[in-house]
């Protein structure tokens, strides 16, 4: 696995990992039929558009100096429960 690859695979840099997961299983299952996959793709789009959405809470710790920017997969997790549950 190169760099990349590793970095998109970091569930605490990737708040996404489990959308993603997803739509290429569902591509798997329907023998990369992209039609078929739809909801997936719009679920991780929506996904990725959160979490850019909340881009302020990453700058924020980078100003405090708080490491990694983007919160760990725990905090997440506490800030999706908060909503209750995923709002995407």
């Amino acid at each position: 696995m190169d760099r990349n690859q590793k970095k998109l695979r970091y569930q605490d840099g990737n708040p996404c990992i489990q959308e993603s997961d997803a739509s290429f299983k569902c591509l798997d299952a329907s023998n990369y039929n992209r039609d078929m996959c739809s909801a997936y793709f719009l679920t991780y789009k929506n996904c990725r558009k959160y979490w850019r959405k909340h881009h302020n809470v990453m700058l924020e710790r980078r100003r405090q100096g708080v490491k990694p920017d983007m919160p760990t997969a725990a905090e997440r997790q506490d800030m999706l429960d908060a909503f209750g549950g995923k709002p995407y």
